[in-house]
């Protein structure tokens, strides 16, 4: 692991950023805030610096091109990288650990490889479960997608930022606000009342800024009829973001600037990236704002502070000083060309971690060989974990266990042709070192058992190699990814079309289970996907795995024989249909379409308490090869805030970790849903093993937004305190 590289504090930084702006000509400024255009740059994405030093407090200045790369799940067009797990997969871990972990790790490959600022994470909420990125989540580069929920997402956020800024590389929180959907992104109007972007979709840009994050991107869509990255509301100096204690730069999505450089630069807007036109927007700034300056419609004041808000992250993290030069080029990710060098990145630390994190987020859904006390029924081989010694046929199905095509349009994994490890668009990474699970699978059982493979999903081969065997392992997937202007995969433009499995998948499950009594199905999806077929009784274990990244096989097989006891959780709700969840994607409109989000804070599982609907499997639902068993909660006050605490300990035969859940109800007439999660923790537990548990709220946490002052303010009243393993299963209850 690299050193921490977090120097000075933003006033110092800020200080020296300043004075630097203030040597500089106009030319030379006008070159830090304009990108240097979309094919112009070894970079996703970077800016023309002055080319020469200055001397500032004693210090010798030079500025390089500022290196912007993707994406949210590892470097992108670049060689010999980690294709780490996606931002959905990390929410499902519910470990701050691992989330904080993740970020270190890309972190040191991204400076590693020259790269100042880390497109990511994106916060953007799962509004809807086909949202096309909901995986990353974010809507052009790096982005974490973590799901539904404000807190969940805002807490993954928090930790990935102060992960990649560890080790002195800029994070970049988008997209702001609202970025919801990928059909119409370009224009539509996401039109939202205050509380709801306060509580819901502000709150993990808020978390965001508490991380310190050094840049934020601004959205492609417009929000309540305004262009995002000409919003003064947004971006000013009376905005929400300024008023929340942001100190570093907002920069604009890839083209997602409008109208005039008077507009853009005096609403907030710092950055424009690339620098030209793209699509429908971009190239607004460079010689526009030189004139906009000349003429008086922009002041030398703002371009100063433009500049400085740009210089402060750079100086803060220590950036100025002995900063690895840039050592690839997106232009020719085949590695060709004396400018890519094929500097190795990789470390054997970040592959165990891309493991780990693969293990710990697959949710266990279903398993029917656990009994309540955690005991083996009988003599049965049915069910998880499998058994070396008595498992000796296995039968492997499906066209998602097999090595995906890595060569799928330019490294943004236009298709869905193997196991699904990542979504695709500009959100993808390396896909040059994916172990899918037939060979993971195949390699551990070594001669121990014989293998039987239908690498497709023939409703007629797969029961055929199925027949038989001792255990049948099904793979299938639903895909999602950015529609941009180029994407369209088996008819899918970025949103899915439906929440339904890919390739008749869920009919291959069927098929299979109807002639094997030890069925065993494993998910690769964007999001949740429905599962009618989930209590056949032949299908003795559901695993859903998410998007786990390259060590998706190894991951697996980690919890398939128990060498890992599963402990993911779901980060969203499992329904039977989408009318579930309240909310559409809007299609097939001629022009950009206002989408008035009047569920208001009814997400997911708020929406479904509030309409009384029971979800198949629900928000933070896992199981475990053991059992937990809760008690002692109490209820205290510190400072006047509330601590909550409570033991769990292992009751179960097996060692496992418990990830408690906390979630409030609100008093009476504070106009919130009935629960709302407000923490989690990771319990690793041998098996008889227990350990107290402390959740310490914070004031914002017990808080609703109150439009009228533009405050956050507690609702007088009496709290219920829910204490449990998922939503739907609180094992204890009390108050405040």
């Amino acid at each position: 692991m690299l050193k921490a590289y977090l120097l000075g504090s933003w006033d110092e930084s800020i200080s020296l950023a300043n004075q630097t702006a203030s040597l500089m000509t106009l030319d030379e400024k006008i070159g830090m805030v304009t990108g240097v255009g979309q094919f112009s740059s070894r970079c996703v994405g970077n800016i023309k610096p002055p080319t020469r030093s200055f001397s500032v407090s004693g210090l010798n200045v030079t500025i390089p091109p500022l290196c912007m790369s993707d994406g949210p799940a590892g470097m992108r067009l670049v060689k010999n990288v980690t294709g780490f797990p996606s931002g959905i997969n990390v929410a499902s871990t519910f470990s701050k650990r691992l989330m904080r972990a993740r970020g270190v790790a890309m972190a040191e490959e991204f400076r590693t490889k020259g790269s100042h600022i880390f497109l990511g994470p994106a916060m953007d909420i799962m509004r809807n479960p086909k949202m096309g990125r909901g995986w990353e989540r974010r809507v052009h580069f790096i982005i974490f997608c973590f799901g539904p929920d404000p807190y969940l997402s805002g807490e993954a956020a928090y930790e990935s930022i102060v992960g990649v800024q560890s080790v002195g590389v800029q994070a970049c929180a988008k997209h702001l606000v609202a970025n919801n959907q990928e059909h119409w992104r370009y224009g539509l109007s996401a039109d939202l009342d205050d509380r709801t972007l306060r509580e819901l979709y502000w709150w993990p840009f808020m978390r965001s800024i508490e991380a310190n994050v050094s840049s934020v991107m601004c959205a492609y869509n417009r929000f309540n009829q305004t262009s995002s990255c000409h919003d003064e509301n947004l971006l000013g100096p009376n905005g929400i973001l300024i008023k929340d204690g942001f100190k570093g730069f907002v920069m604009s999505d890839w083209g997602a600037t409008h109208d005039s450089a008077q507009d853009n630069a005096l609403a907030g807007l710092d950055m424009e990236q690339p620098g030209d036109f793209i699509l429908i927007g971009g190239g607004v700034y460079g010689n526009n704002l030189k004139n906009a300056v000349n003429s008086g419609k922009v002041p030398v004041s703002r371009l100063n502070e433009m500049v400085t808000r740009i210089l402060a992250p750079w100086f803060r993290l220590g950036q100025d000083q002995d900063f690895p030069s840039i050592s690839f080029n997106v232009q020719k990710p085949d590695g060709t060309g004396s400018e890519n060098i094929p500097l190795n990145a990789r470390t054997d630390a970040h592959t165990a971690l891309t493991r780990e994190i693969g293990a710990a987020s697959a949710v266990l859904l279903k398993n029917a060989r656990v009994t309540d006390n955690g005991q083996p029924t009988g003599t049965t081989t049915r069910g998880l974990p499998l058994s070396e010694s008595n498992i000796k046929s296995i039968a492997i199905i499906g066209r998602d266990a097999k090595q995906l095509k890595q060569d799928c349009s330019g490294g943004l994994n236009q298709c869905n042709e193997g196991t699904m490890v990542i979504g695709w668009g500009s959100g993808s990474n390396s896909l040059d070192f994916v172990v899918p699970p037939v060979d993971a699978i195949t390699s551990f059982v070594g001669s121990s058992a014989t293998i039987t493979t239908s690498l497709s999903n023939d409703l007629n081969a797969g029961p055929k190699a199925a027949a038989g065997k001792d255990a049948a392992i099904v793979f299938a997937n639903a895909m999602s990814g950015e529609l941009g202007f180029y994407f369209v995969v088996e008819g899918n433009m970025g949103d899915r079309n439906d929440l339904d499995l890919w390739f008749k998948g869920g009919s291959l499950v069927e098929s299979v289970a109807a002639v094997n009594p030890n069925t065993i199905v494993v998910i690769h999806s964007v999001g949740p996907i429905p599962l009618g077929w989930s209590n056949h009784p032949n299908i003795t274990a559901i695993i859903y795995a998410g998007a786990p990244g390259e060590q998706t096989g190894p991951s697996l097989v980690d919890v398939l024989w128990g060498a890992v006891n599963p402990s993911g959780r779901l980060p969203f709700s499992i329904a039977d249909s989408e009318d579930a969840y309240g909310t559409k994607i809007v299609t097939g409109l001629d022009g950009f379409p206002t989408i008035k989000y009047t569920e208001g804070l009814f997400i997911d599982y708020r929406y479904m308490d509030q309409q009384g609907i029971v979800p198949r499997y629900e928000f933070g639902y896992g199981l475990s090869y053991t059992t937990f068993e809760y008690s002692g909660l109490s209820v205290s006050s510190s400072g006047g805030l509330p601590v909550i605490q409570f033991t769990v300990k292992n009751t179960g035969a097996f060692d496992g970790t418990e990830k408690p859940q906390l979630y409030l109800g609100f008093p009476s007439g504070a106009g919130e849903p009935a629960k709302v999660l407000r923490g989690f923790d990771e319990v690793k537990l041998a098996k008889g093993a227990s350990q107290q548990v402390t959740f310490s709220l914070s004031q914002k946490e017990i808080s609703v937004w109150d439009t009228p002052s533009q405050s956050w303010k507690r609702p007088a009243g009496t709290f219920a305190v829910h204490v449990g393993a998922s939503i739907k299963d609180i094992r204890l209850t009390g108050s405040f």
